[in-house]
């Protein structure tokens, strides 16, 4: 099954590329072709120069073919690396649309998806060039074998026992070092995953004065990337010189026989040259030990992606939602996390326009549920379903559109900050996305940046906090078409004032909207219309917070101490407070 789809990959591969691939096919056939004539012109001219004759046109022959096989291998570089660029960048693309599409927690390492991009991608790119080129050099040498057989027998009899021997070792070479490069990928892949864990988490490493052993763990699968490294160049060496005393020993028996033949007159002694010069044509495709070597990484990388481009992602829906109100339905949801059941069977129902918490003890599975009606979450069974309709059977586009994120750490895309907040909605004019930072009390600090609204990304400096509010403002741009707002701990890292003051502008701004918040924050679940308060993977409860605030249990959910908590009071008087929608 694997090899069936790295043979997919490749062909895919090469039909992408075909236009900068036939060029390139030309003018290797073209080359291989003169290599084979050029021993034929040289015999001619050479007998026809020992018999004195004065026919100049075996010679001309001869100078034409030769300025032909520069001119082709002039041209035959840059033709190979554009197919082999133009290859590398449809499989990067590929590959990193894959991973995208298989949802927030790909089953592929950060590590091992680096390796294919940085490394299996070039090598794997290059087959479809390298195939047509061992091929042709294949073809070129079977017809230079006919022709040394057509000039004399005994020679082409030596010649195809050497070749019998060399053609073993270059297959055993292959196999070998296909299975041994795959190694190298793989230790190559921790090596890079372990690296990003440790980028992410620097300031703990260097916090607790661990740079040296993290620096050791990281580096630990370096071991097996040497020895794989080794075990290839050994492979190489090895072969590389069991293939020259092969062929050495050929060429000599050929030339043994030849040079016979040249005494008995069987031969002249322009054949002998051609026979010599077929058989060093005959032979170099078996000695193109490079060559080999870039098939075996190349097979290699290949097999490393179609892994990768196996696994299934989601499929897209083909309908479209209903008119409706955001009404939002889970029907005996289950979502198992390996062997660890997470959501067991979950029945929800959320009205719309509702604001309502997930509330939980850590692992209790809410970002889990908050991924749901997006699809960030795919459940083992169940169903969810927006307006009834559900979830799974809409359309992918329409569904990004119509469920609105909000996340603790969100990540900003873009160039400038305007970018950021209007990402993935470039239509959005400078009024919306600054009306959408104001709800996010984001707009104050967004003007104290060196060029405001248009400052680079990377040119402004923002806290943790001011990320959050910036990530926030990103959904509150999507008022327009968003049905269901999902809130995940979106405004944890603010102080208590300026959450309320948040609070207050999204309750105004998604007025009528429906929304998940999830939250660790008695203060945020009290300003909820109700609370689904997750454990052990089912909804223990979906009532206000303050019937729950009640329960020393749920008490306990939040048993944190939060110097911004309101307190049990503030809890019960909820009738005022800013998240409420009137449900």
């Amino acid at each position: 099954m694997e090899n069936a789809t790295s043979r997919r990959v490749l062909l895919a591969t090469a039909g992408r590329i075909r236009g900068r691939l036939l060029p390139a096919t030309a003018v290797t056939l073209v080359l291989v072709g003169v290599s084979v004539a050029v021993p034929g012109r040289l015999a001619s001219a050479v007998d026809a120069l020992l018999r004195g004759s004065r026919d100049l046109s075996p010679a001309a022959a001869l100078a034409v073919l030769l300025v032909l096989a520069a001119l082709c291998d002039a041209a035959l570089g840059p033709l190979g690396a554009s197919a082999a660029g133009g290859g590398t960048a449809w499989l990067r693309t590929t590959v990193s649309r894959h991973v995208l599409s298989l949802g927030p927690r790909p089953p592929v390492p950060a590590g091992e998806v680096v390796t294919q991009l940085v490394q299996a991608a070039p090598q794997a790119a290059g087959l479809p060039m390298a195939v047509v080129q061992l091929a042709v050099s294949l073809a070129g040498s079977a017809v230079a074998f006919v022709a040394l057989w057509l000039v004399d027998l005994d020679s082409g009899l030596a010649m195809t026992i050497g070749m019998l021997l060399s053609v073993l070792l270059a297959r055993t070479f292959v196999s070998n070092v296909a299975e041994v490069q795959g190694r190298y990928f793989a230790a190559q892949g921790r090596i890079a995953g372990r690296l990003i864990a440790a980028l992410a988490g620097a300031r703990t490493i260097r916090a607790s004065g661990t740079l040296s052993a993290e620096t050791e763990r990281v580096l630990e699968p370096l071991g097996e990337v040497s020895a794989a490294g080794h075990a290839i160049w050994g492979f190489q060496r090895g072969t590389v010189w069991r293939l020259n005393l092969v062929s050495a020993l050929t060429q000599l028996a050929v030339l043994a026989v030849a040079g016979l033949g040249v005494s008995a007159g069987r031969i002249s002694p322009g054949e002998l040259l051609a026979v010599v010069a077929y058989q060093r044509i005959a032979a170099g495709a078996v000695q193109q030990i490079d060559s080999f070597l870039a098939l075996a990484q190349a097979r290699a990388g290949a097999g490393r992606i179609a892994q990768t481009l196996a696994l299934p992602a989601p499929a897209d829906g083909h309908d479209a939602l209903a008119p409706g109100p955001g009404v939002l339905r889970l029907r005996a949801v289950t979502v198992r996390r390996e062997d660890r059941i997470v959501l067991d069977r979950v029945d929800l129902d959320i009205a719309a326009g509702t604001a309502v918490a997930l509330v939980g003890r850590t692992g209790a599975g809410k970002s889990v549920l908050a991924g749901l009606p997006g699809r960030l979450t795919e459940p083992d069974s169940g169903e969810v379903l927006i307006d009834g309709v559900p979830v799974g059977s809409v359309a992918l586009a329409e569904l990004r559109q119509s469920v609105v994120y909000a996340f603790e750490r969100p990540t900003l895309v873009g160039g400038t900050v305007h970018e950021a907040i209007a990402y993935g909605r470039p239509e959005l004019s400078r009024a919306d996305v600054e009306h959408a930072a104001r709800a996010a009390s984001a707009d104050a600090f967004v003007r104290r940046l060196p060029a405001g609204y248009d400052t680079p990304l990377g040119d402004a400096p923002m806290s943790g906090g001011e990320r959050q509010r910036l990530g926030l403002a990103r959904a509150l741009a999507r008022t327009r078409a968003g049905r269901v707002y999902v809130l995940d701990d979106a405004t944890s890292g603010l102080d208590t004032v300026t959450e309320a003051e948040v609070s207050r502008a999204v309750t105004e701004l998604l007025s009528g909207r429906t929304r998940l918040v999830v939250t660790h924050r008695a203060a945020t679940a009290a300003r909820c219309d109700r609370v689904a308060w997750l454990e052990d993977g089912r909804v223990r409860a979906l009532a206000p917070h303050a019937h729950l605030w009640r329960d020393p249990e749920y008490r306990a959910v939040f048993s944190a101490p939060d110097p911004d908590q309101t307190t049990a009071a503030d809890h019960l008087a909820v009738e005022e407070d800013t998240c409420r929608t009137g449900a």
